[in-house]
């Protein structure tokens, strides 16, 4: 069994940089026009679950990976119903997310749900107990399982009976069936965006 890191996660923050992000993307996005019809059907679809207007650019780590317009079809059908559609509040899932980027050491998913979770009420003090762990002082029971959860997860590839019993008082059967695969996904994700080395916003400061 892997140890769950409860604390601060110390790692080579320049390091990472280093390997995820620099000389990157391996990949440059799409132009819309380039899209393929499949895609195209992804890039409506997307707008739609997300209410994002037609105006507004469709994000660059889409257009990479709308290269590969079948994958892209099944990855999104995950992220809607788990995101859109998903039983797990928003707050709760960013903060979720956020511990996972932080553990897969995912530059761009960090940077990106920073901003996200700020816009679900995850305050700055929030994001700094993130980075200090489920153990941190401040956080309700519930917010420390669901936080444990990750960690654990992504240590042992399994939640603890101690932790499930906690989440279970207050998440429902769908909430439950749902968290192992909100971080499952999300880290996909990562390792996706990390080997792509997909660009954080211009400024970006990684810890």
């Amino acid at each position: 069994m892997g140890e769950p890191t409860t604390g601060k996660y110390d790692f080579d923050a320049d390091a990472r940089m280093a390997q995820a992000v620099e000389n990157g993307p391996r990949y440059a996005p799409l132009r819309l026009d380039e899209v393929t019809p499949e895609g195209q059907e992804q890039v409506d679809a997307i707008r739609t679950a997300f209410n994002i207007p037609d105006d507004r650019p469709f994000p660059e780590v889409s257009l990479i990976t709308l290269r590969h317009p079948g994958m892209f079809r099944a990855q999104m059908v995950l992220g809607i119903e788990l995101a859109a559609k998903g039983t797990i509040p928003a707050r709760e899932r960013e903060l979720a997310i956020l511990r996972l980027a932080l553990l897969a050491r995912a530059p761009f998913e960090w940077c990106e749900h920073v901003d996200i979770g700020k816009a679900f009420g995850i305050t700055p003090e929030e994001i700094e107990r993130v980075i200090e762990g489920s153990s941190a002082p401040g956080w309700t029971e519930h917010e420390a399982a669901l936080l444990r959860a990750v960690e654990e997860l992504i240590a042992d590839h399994c939640m603890s009976d101690a932790t499930w019993d906690t989440l279970a008082q207050t998440y429902d059967e769908k909430q439950m069936l749902e968290m192992p695969m909100l971080v499952g996904s999300y880290l996909m994700t990562a390792l996706q965006q990390n080997t792509l080395k997909i660009q954080p916003k211009a400024g970006f400061d990684y810890r």
